[in-house]
């Protein structure tokens, strides 16, 4: 079970405030300016418009244990980067709702994961949320890299089901 906010620490356990009617959008964000341009695409191109209902979400990778020197380190890490993202993931918000989406709608998740099971846990999310679109920056990779170290964006798009899933250049 997860808990989701709604920027002001307000909790709900089943997703944005939706009329069953409502379009749910995932939007998997990261520190990254492709993850920015993910968010500006759907405030721009859905802000405004009745019957969406928005989670982003930030999946923060965590090192294996042994690439901190103490268990100190590791929870200062944790710590910085936990509210690194709270702000990131507010300020996305404040971008959403300045476009047009309502405040109840626009709700934000951060987590845990490892770098080999992001895909899994976007998915795992969209489920749990029962969302109908997953939005995804497209990360600027070389054939190399993407063959040595994967594309989220890729695995999202043979994985989902029952999905769209959009990938913003």
């Amino acid at each position: 079970m997860f808990a989701l906010t709604d920027g002001k620490g307000a909790v709900t356990n089943n997703g944005p405030n939706a009329d069953a009617r409502d379009k749910h959008l995932l939007i998997a964000i990261d520190h990254s300016e492709d993850s920015k341009r993910a968010v500006l695409y759907v405030a721009e191109f859905l802000g405004g418009f009745p019957g969406f209902s928005i989670t982003l979400l930030s999946i923060i990778q965590v090192p294996e244990e042994d690439f901190f020197e103490s268990g100190e380190e590791r929870a200062a890490w944790l710590k910085n980067k936990s509210e690194e993202t709270d702000l990131l993931l507010s300020n996305y918000r404040q971008i959403l709702i300045q476009s047009g989406f309502p405040e109840d709608k626009v709700l934000i998740k951060s987590c845990l994961g490892d770098a080999d099971s992001l895909s899994g846990m976007i998915l795992s999310f969209k489920c749990d949320l029962n969302c109908c679109t997953v939005v995804v920056g497209r990360q600027h990779k070389s054939k190399s890299e993407e063959f040595l170290f994967g594309s989220i964006s890729n695995q999202l798009i043979h994985e989902a089901k029952n999905c769209a899933v959009w990938v913003i250049e």
